[in-house]
């Protein structure tokens, strides 16, 4: 089982800087120096290209936070509306996604209105050929912070419940979700782990999305192949791993990630259908 341990934090004067801030920023400039190099391969315009990874990193981190605090904790953002602004709180993956979408169509409306609909699709090419290698960065830091948790498990990748630090902290979200008496005792649950969906989703990028997109880039594919190859590699996945999730907001019995996998791949096989997404992924 894979072993429990703090948050790593850097301590520098009166502020605390943790682990996750630290690989979030290191997602963001990875997948950003990745994006623009690629434009650059492709021939598209660098500076062009610069200014539209701005566009879809903000709309991205704006349309993440909104998606999480609006979906997951409607009651507390009632109650307390300032929870909207405070953006470096909460934040979700299809959120973060739909977000950057949303950013990259502004930006071609407002600064490159002029840009053919196939030269359009290059750059978005680009970005989510980019996408994977930032992105397993970022979850590792949700790895690091243990921001994800499932329920307990014998799983071998699990993360292990053997060390006092652990148990306090599984059992601090059981009672959060009301299920605090689903937990055997103290004997029994140190022999036992938690599923870490953050984990989870940084094993299954690193070796299997990440693996998938260096393997296909080896010869020339069709424009519109990457965004279309990762939501349809990403959801099912996602869609899966929610069952595990411990006291996450449910409607119907499905969480709103598992809203959003079935919102992407229904996207992908509609523009599929339009003929967007290039037959070669049949």
């Amino acid at each position: 089982m894979f072993p429990y341990f703090p948050q790593p934090t850097l301590h520098v004067g009166p502020i605390t800087i943790y682990a996750f801030g630290i690989l979030v920023a290191a997602a963001m400039l990875a997948g950003s120096h990745l994006a623009i190099r690629r434009c650059r391969k492709e021939g598209l315009e660098a500076g062009l290209a610069m200014d539209l990874v701005f566009y879809t990193l903000v709309a991205g981190l704006l349309g993440a936070h909104l998606f999480a605090v609006l979906a997951y904790f409607p009651g507390e953002v009632w109650k307390n509306p300032l929870m909207l602004l405070k953006f470096w709180e909460n934040i979700s993956s299809f959120g973060g996604i739909a977000g950057s979408l949303a950013g990259i169509v502004l930006f071609f409306r407002w600064k490159a209105p002029g840009l053919s609909t196939a030269t359009k699709w290059r750059y978005l090419e680009a970005i989510a050929f980019a996408f994977p290698f930032g992105w397993a960065i970022g979850r590792l830091g949700c790895t690091l912070a243990h921001d994800h948790p499932g329920t307990i498990t014998r799983f071998p990748l699990g993360v292990s419940l053997a060390t006092p630090e652990a148990m306090e902290y599984i059992r601090y979200y059981y009672q959060t979700a009301g299920r605090l008496a689903d937990l055997p005792d103290g004997v029994l649950l140190s022999g036992m782990a938690y599923h870490d969906l953050g984990w989870y989703e940084f094993l299954y990028t690193l070796l299997v999305i990440v693996p998938i997109f260096l393997l296909m880039d080896r010869r020339r594919r069709p424009t519109g192949f990457y965004p279309a190859l990762f939501l349809l590699l990403y959801a099912p996945a996602r869609f899966a791993f929610d069952f595990l999730r411990l006291g996450d907001a449910r409607y119907l019995g499905l969480t709103p990630g598992q809203y959003g996998s079935i919102l992407a791949v229904a996207g992908v096989l509609f523009l599929w259908r339009r003929g967007v997404v290039p037959d070669r992924l049949r």
